[in-house]
């Protein structure tokens, strides 16, 4: 028997819906990345600079740079993820996790959809440091990540037509993607480009990897 708002279990009469209604997981990536940039406003030049180079992934202390602080090359492959160019870089970063994040995690759960995450951004990262062995230059943001995660969206669009819904955002976010190219420069100055290596890297393991993660996707689509 259809219920009102003010049967619906879990909630009493006269509540409402969360304004912002993503799950739990992409909201603290959200406010993660945000929190991190708000206290790099707070520092002085020199000290977010310091920051950049600690915990950014630069190519070449990976490859010829043998006095690299071996913390900073075992955390950078995650830490670079939370760092970025500024906040129009963030902004689009942020936009695009909220609309590809969400479904992504409904299907995987929290664990499994930060893990895949990450991952994605890792690999991104060290596909990046192979083709540009020597380059001295930081990369950061969560691009390569959410590369990945937008080529699980496509891949899911196999199998839950509902998901449709999302190729407007899609084509948003790759006409973003090729201005920014365009317009940014070398790739991976610092957070002042597009590492485009980096994003092809993310998406094709994203599109790959997912059925891993969601074992339900294994059968095929049905």
């Amino acid at each position: 028997m259809p219920f009102d708002d003010g049967d619906r279990p879990g909630r009493g009469r006269g509540t409402s819906e969360r304004a912002i209604n993503l799950p739990p997981a992409v909201l603290w990536l959200i406010g993660i990345n945000v929190a991190v940039q708000l206290v790099r406003q707070l520092l002085g030049e020199q000290a977010d600079q310091d920051i950049i180079l600690q915990f950014g992934l630069i190519p070449v202390a990976y490859t010829s740079d043998p006095n690299h602080d071996l913390l900073s090359l075992i955390v950078a492959p995650i830490t670079y993820q939370f760092l970025h160019g500024g906040w129009m870089h963030l902004g689009v970063n942020m936009l695009t996790l909220a609309a590809f994040g969400a479904p992504v995690e409904r299907l995987l759960g929290v664990k499994r959809f930060v893990l895949f995450y990450l991952v994605c951004g890792i690999v991104a990262g060290f596909v990046h440091i192979l083709v540009y062995p020597d380059s001295p230059d930081p990369v950061v943001g969560a691009s390569g990540a959410i590369s990945g995660v937008f080529g699980a969206v496509l891949m899911l669009m196999r199998y839950v037509g509902s998901l449709t819904s999302l190729l407007p955002v899609a084509g948003i976010w790759i006409g973003l993607n090729v201005f920014f190219g365009l317009f940014g420069g070398a790739p991976g100055a610092g957070g002042e480009s597009i590492a485009w290596v980096a994003h092809i890297a993310g998406f094709v393991f994203g599109l790959l990897a997912i059925r891993f993660f969601a074992p339900r996707l294994s059968n095929g689509p049905t």
